[in-house]
């Protein structure tokens, strides 16, 4: 008993140091916090405190009685949802043009990092980088009205050159077999060069001594990526995978909206754009909420379980 009592009594300062200690660095970099609040406030004021209306997903809501005046209903409005004709088609246009861009989206950064940190030319490699990059600071309207002019079955270039080679013009937004690879690869097409950055930021700090060992050694270029650059960046990958399934029911919004019209809607009715009709349009919001948050939990799901596979897998993982 003395022993413990002793033990206790002697790691007294010893918490008291740790915590002058945590003060004076406080302290001394109070402007780091600050800086910190500013994110921290915007996260909590739009991403945590909008989550108490999550309680009108099981509520016949009404804006006149509030959401504590509300009637509850439970699950009703789930059940609604499962029950409604749009909520199967929803779903597989959903999953399907998610799981599509998540496939073909992944490798294109990683080649296009791996070939630019190959190439020797530095003026060509600053070029590709701003032709590539600049796409992503298209605002998606702009976007989508160029989709629009290239894709014109009259006066595109895109028409213009299957019309040279012979080939009969194209309604590319009228043909709903041909939305979801527009879709995909117009997204891959603005976002490709800027997601690159992060795979040639790993490659950047892989050992110049791996190079120069591995050329002692007799590999050829293509070797060297095969055994410095694509383990190198491996890591990275995963994270952004896990990301990219934890996000896979969720499309997005104004691309898809502004790409939809009444001959493609069979495949470009996602769930955003169909709680945007039933939320927005008719003003139905405990059943807009109950959807979205079936969306939220589906995503989570894939989230943890995903994380956890890479964790056991490759022992990578977000948490």
């Amino acid at each position: 008993m003395t022993r413990v009592s002793g033990k206790s009594h002697d790691q007294a300062p010893i918490k008291e140091f740790a915590w002058k200690r945590k003060l004076y660095m406080a302290r001394r970099d109070w402007q780091l916090y600050v800086l910190l609040a500013i994110p921290l406030a915007f996260l909590i004021t739009f991403h945590y405190v909008p989550m108490y209306g999550v309680l009108i997903a099981f509520q016949r809501f009404s804006p006149v009685r509030g959401v504590m005046g509300s009637d509850w209903i439970g699950l009703e409005n789930f059940i609604r949802f499962f029950a409604t004709p749009s909520a199967r088609r929803t779903i597989n246009n959903t999953l399907a043009i998610s799981v599509y861009t998540l496939i073909a989206s992944m490798p294109v950064p990683v080649l296009l990092a791996i070939l630019l940190n190959e190439c020797r030319s530095i003026k060509f490699k600053k070029s590709v980088q701003m032709i590539t990059y600049a796409p992503f600071f298209i605002s998606t309207v702009v976007m989508v009205a160029m989709l629009f002019l290239f894709l014109d079955p009259r006066t595109g270039f895109i028409n213009n050159i299957i019309a040279f080679l012979g080939g009969d013009r194209i309604h590319f937004m009228g043909e709903r077999d041909l939305f979801r690879h527009v879709f995909v690869w117009s997204g891959i097409w603005q976002s490709a060069g800027f997601s690159a950055i992060i795979y040639i930021g790993a490659l950047s700090s892989v050992d110049p001594t791996l190079y120069e060992a591995a050329v002692i050694d007799g590999a050829s270029r293509i070797q060297k990526i095969f055994y410095i650059d694509l383990p190198s960046i491996i890591p990275t990958f995963t994270i952004l995978f896990i990301l990219g399934v934890g996000a896979i029911m969720n499309v997005g919004f104004e691309r898809v909206f502004l790409m939809q019209n009444p001959a493609n809607m069979p495949v470009s009715d996602v769930l955003s754009t169909f709680i945007y009709r039933v939320g927005l349009i008719q003003l139905d919001w405990g059943f807009a909420a109950s959807v979205n948050v079936f969306n939220s939990v589906i995503n989570t799901i894939l989230l943890v379980s995903v994380n956890s596979i890479c964790r056991r897998i490759g022992d990578t993982s977000l948490w």
